[in-house]
């Protein structure tokens, strides 16, 4: 979310971005309509004030009724953006006059075009009212700001107790990461199929998840990560208009860090940094190189990287897709869900489950994987 309207005072949004990570751009008064913080994450836009300057604050009648005169920057603002973007409003009473205002103008300029918005309220609860006149009288006036919220294109969706709140926000952010794809892998032998024949699969890949609408974020894993990309990038770029940044997100593992437990602490944040932004994660091979330092000899064993970032994964509620087919680390991950299949995927169809059991199935040559992966992510 780039965007936040606020008439409160406090500071618990720029609080919860700031434990994010991520750099607000708060504008309480005109001047800061002018500014542009560098680095910003997201612009908080507080058209009643700021606790910072009491002084200041939009809380009288008075200080209402000429708002629309005083702060005219901040209304043309906030209609640009009603305009323009979609709106979710929460513990919002739309008793402001001057929202109102702004709503009523958009409706007469835009009559049946005006954007479609959201809103989320508790439902009126015979529990929560002591006597039967004060229930009749708040249902029905909840019934008619419903319907009040329809000219203006503001759909009102009610739940039962303000748990449910968290959990369709939670599960917005779940949907909306799913159109973000992770490639976990890493291959130095590459088993029956040989290195072109995978490579090969994995550039289909890439270009298969991008003309399905998906964006990619890879580590550019040893073996498999090339490939991937430049199928993902062949495929961008064949698209008219379109940056490669709306579609791909790459950040190679720092290599060069000479501690070994300073290196592995920072390639667990650099794992979670890229697992947080996406919703599917895919797992593929697995195995890598090591030396005996006594002896020199050189043997393949399974990344035990792919095992971390399959738990930090799961830890980010990620929908975990091993491709048990292609052996290695990937088909341990993919024998680990099917033993205990209704904890990684719960109230799953026959259906998903049928498609998803699939991704074992031995194939002489990767590329005929291809469907099998598009049905499974289809279905999530």
């Amino acid at each position: 979310i780039s965007t936040y309207w606020t008439t409160n005072y406090d500071d618990l949004i720029e609080k919860a971005l700031d434990n994010e990570g991520k750099i607000a751009d708060k504008k309480f008064t005109k001047n800061h309509l002018s500014q542009t913080k560098k680095g910003r994450s997201a612009v908080v836009y507080k058209m009643h004030g700021d606790a910072s300057l009491p002084d200041q604050a939009i809380i009288t009648k008075d200080q209402y009724e000429s708002y629309p005169l005083h702060f005219a920057p901040f209304v043309t603002a906030l209609s640009g953006d009603l305009v323009s973007k979609t709106f979710l409003f929460l513990g919002f009473s739309f008793n402001d006059p001057n929202l109102d205002y702004i709503l009523s103008r958009i409706r007469i300029h835009f009559e049946q075009n005006q954007r479609q918005h959201y809103c989320i309220f508790k439902r009126v609860n015979r529990a929560d009212y002591s006597n039967d006149e004060d229930f009749s009288y708040n249902l029905l006036k909840q019934q008619f700001v419903i319907k009040d919220l329809a000219r203006f294109s503001i759909k009102v969706v009610l739940i039962d107790a303000w748990n449910d709140l968290t959990r369709i926000l939670e599960e917005i952010t779940k949907r909306f990461r799913c159109k973000n794809v992770f490639l976990s892998g890493s291959a130095h032998e590459f088993g029956s199929w040989g290195q072109t024949a995978t490579e090969l699969f994995l550039s289909k890949l890439g270009e298969v998840l991008i003309q399905e609408g998906f964006k990619i974020t890879s580590g550019l894993g040893l073996g498999i990560g090339n490939a991937f990309i430049s199928g993902a990038i062949k495929e961008i770029y064949n698209r008219k208009y379109t940056k490669i940044d709306d579609y791909l997100t790459m950040k190679v593992f720092p290599q060069f860090v000479a501690d070994p437990t300073e290196r592995k602490n920072i390639w667990t944040a650099w794992r979670k940094d890229l697992l947080s932004q996406t919703g599917i994660a895919l797992f593929f091979m697995g195995n890598k190189i090591v030396k005996d330092p006594e002896s020199g000899k050189q043997t393949i064993v399974l990344a035990d990287g792919m095992d971390e970032e399959f738990h930090i994964a799961h830890e980010l509620g990620l929908k975990l897709i091993p491709i048990g087919a292609s052996g290695y680390k990937a088909k341990e991950l993919f024998n680990q869900i099917i033993s205990d299949f209704d904890h990684y995927y719960p109230d799953s169809t026959p259906k998903f489950r049928e498609a998803f059991e699939k991704l074992n199935e031995e194939v002489d040559e990767p590329v005929k994987l291809l469907s099998k992966i598009h049905d499974v992510i289809k279905l999530i």
